[in-house]
C-alpha cells in the first residue's frame, strides 16, 4: 500500500517531526515498504492460533499477597532533600501561581 506524500507530511506534523523534502520522500518510501509487510501478514491465516501476549511464554511466579507493616515516615524520608512533616516536598510542575 502506498503513502501520498500529503498522507506522510501529516504524519511528520502529528510526530512533530520536521523533515526536508529529501526525509519525506525517503519516509514516504520506507513508511510504504512496512506497510507491504504488514498487508502480507495480514494474508497469514491465523484461525487456530491462540491470542498472545509475549512472543515467548512467561511463566510468573507470583508470591501471596500478605499484609505487612509500613515503614516508618522517619526512615521513609530520611535521604530527602526537602521534606515538610511526613511528606516529600518536590518542585512545584503545574501551578497555579506565575
Amino acid at each position: 500500500m502506498a503513502l501520498e506524500r500529503k498522507e506522510v507530511e501529516e504524519l511528520a506534523l502529528l510526530a512533530r517531526l520536521a523533515l526536508t523534502p529529501a526525509e519525506l520522500d525517503t519516509m514516504q518510501s520506507d513508511l510504504g515498504v512496512i506497510l507491504e509487510h504488514f498487508g502480507a501478514i495480514a494474508q497469514v491465516d491465523t484461525t487456530d492460533v491462540p491470542p498472545m501476549t509475549h512472543a515467548v511464554a512467561q511463566d510468573m511466579k507470583l508470591r501471596e499477597d500478605e499484609p505487612v507493616a509500613s515503614m516508618p515516615a522517619n526512615e521513609a524520608l530520611f535521604g530527602a532533600p526537602k521534606r515538610e512533616g511526613d511528606l516529600f516536598v518536590v518542585p512545584a510542575i503545574i501551578s497555579g501561581e506565575s
